[in-house]
């Protein structure tokens, strides 16, 4: 058990190596003096009043932040505290993003090794102009920016005893961890994604009224026979690429200490870390990426997003068939694209300068910080509480490397914890320690340029929600005093609300 201040956290069985949470191998870290701590809590303490901003709260990513552009490519500007010199590492980097891979055997060796299933041939055809991905909005669109992930409970899973209430999970046998629509010629495609919604309507005070779509998903016509009987199927589009270095540099004691998972202060929020194994460092880590914070490390969600989505092998995930299971022989058996200089077909270097792009995409700037809409809006959001799991503020570690992501004050709206968001959006699948109810506390930081960015207005884990209102009106679980809370609100509260949701 590990104490902080007042919470109490369980953490993981014994392993041979000292490693914890609090571990951070990825960060070379310069501790923090006790006037810095002493700095830090007061600039990241609650506000006081809202009659104004607080100080520095338009630049969302400190001394990182960029300009806010009018176009679609918002949040694909290199941080503004970026050297000349590493801008050359970052278009490196978003060249090797927006690569399209190809099949082997073929003449362009550095791009070969597609597939043979897949579900992308790029990372920016998930991640449109580095933004948020879609469903399919009819059953004839293509479903390139959302999957399914698949898995089956596993009782044998070693991380159960490693790493205390892991829930233990397996690939399905014949499909693997990740459904693929689509497939090199000669191969079929695993399935196609079939969504179907049901309108429900919710009235609010005020006289309004709210329509939500609830989900149903189908992975219809499965190619290589039916999938395991225990099988849970997780839906889940692609999020935004803004501001993952600064993530990944909140020092993990501090997303900690406000975790309370036996809710001990009685607020009725009861967040807790994920606690996940790291393929890099062979230890139990803080989860902070993915949406169920599945991921330690920017460097490990790029590589498992390569190995899962394009079937292209990294040193990380060195199978050069990807996620084809052992069932799955013509797959396996198939020409790949390693084992040439490479090695893998995503090799060390490649991953890097990828890892080095995502760190660095810039965060824009706050807009309209002191409209007073945006400011009684704000007022709602602590008063409410969703800053109970929407934490607006962190000073970032100091950095010895990389210091342009070091010490700065980031407002990006999220504890980086888990948290019961209800049956309505529950997917029924775990991650390590994540449970079928169970989201990490999405950043909201540039959300209201998701339209601008990505052409659409598609929010939540897998795009059910049309709108930020929408999105808020899905929330359960710990949630939904909050909720209930923005559905008592008047008219005018609430579309203040949503004012200052839009300026974010």
């Amino acid at each position: 058990m590990l104490r902080l201040g007042l919470k109490t956290l369980p953490l993981f069985v014994a392993l041979p190596a000292v490693a914890g949470p609090l571990d951070e191998p990825h960060l070379s870290i310069i501790p923090r003096t006790a006037s810095e701590v002493e700095r830090i809590a007061r600039v990241t303490a609650p506000p006081q009043g809202f009659d104004a901003p607080q100080r520095f709260e338009a630049l969302s990513a400190g001394a990182a932040t960029v300009r806010v552009r009018k176009d679609a490519d918002a949040f694909s500007e290199p941080s503004a505290s970026m050297s000349f010199e590493s801008e050359l590492e970052f278009e490196l980097g978003k060249a090797m993003f927006e690569k399209l891979w190809v099949s082997s055997p073929s003449s362009t060796k550095a791009s070969d090794g597609l597939g043979p299933l897949y579900n992308a041939r790029s990372c920016m055809r998930c991640h449109i102009n580095d933004g948020r991905g879609h469903p399919p909005e009819s059953h004839d669109d293509s479903a390139v920016s959302m999957f399914l992930r698949v898995a089956v409970p596993d009782e044998a899973d070693p991380m159960v005893e490693r790493i205390e209430g892991y829930h233990g999970t397996m690939p399905d046998p014949t499909y693997g961890g990740q459904l693929q629509d689509f497939a090199l010629a000669g191969y079929p495609a695993e399935y196609r994604l079939q969504i179907d919604y049901q309108e429900m309507s919710i009235p609010l005070a005020g006289g309004d009224k709210a329509s939500l779509r609830k989900p149903t998903y189908k992975a219809a016509d499965l190619a290589y026979g039916p999938l395991h009987p225990d099988a849970t199927l997780s839906p889940r589009i692609a999020p935004q690429m803004i501001g993952l270095g600064l993530l990944e540099a909140i020092p993990a004691a501090d997303i900690l200490a406000k975790a309370d998972p036996e809710d001990t202060d009685g607020d009725g929020i009861s967040g807790k870390p994920n606690i996940v194994w790291s393929e890099r460092y062979q230890m139990p880590m803080l989860g902070r990426f993915g949406l169920k914070a599945g991921r330690p490390t920017v460097e490990e969600q790029s590589a498992a997003a390569f190995f899962r989505d394009i079937g292209i092998s990294n040193p990380l995930f060195p199978d050069a068939w990807g996620d084809c299971s052992l069932n799955q022989s013509d797959c396996r058996s198939a020409p790949h694209g390693d084992k040439d200089v490479r090695g893998t077909e995503l090799d060390e270097t490649g991953l890097d300068l990828v890892t080095f792009y995502s760190r660095h995409l810039g965060v824009p700037a706050r807009r309209d910080v002191e409209d007073k809409a945006v400011l009684r809006g704000k007022k709602l959001f602590h008063e409410v509480g969703c800053a109970s799991c929407h934490t607006p503020s962190y000073v970032t570690h100091r950095l010895k490397e990389e210091p342009e992501l070091g010490f700065q004050l980031i407002w990006p709206y999220t504890d980086l914890l888990l948290h019961d968001m209800g049956e309505g959006l529950a997917d029924g699948q775990p991650e390590a320690r994540a449970n079928g109810q169970e989201w990490r506390t999405p950043p909201l930081w540039g959300i209201g340029l998701t339209e601008q960015v990505s052409g659409h207005r598609f929010f939540l884990h897998d795009g059910r929600a049309r709108s930020h209102l929408e999105a808020v009106l899905w929330h359960g679980g710990e949630a939904e005093p909050q909720r209930d809370a923005v559905i008592a609100m008047q008219p005018d509260d609430r579309a203040a609300l949503i004012s200052f949701l839009e300026s974010l």
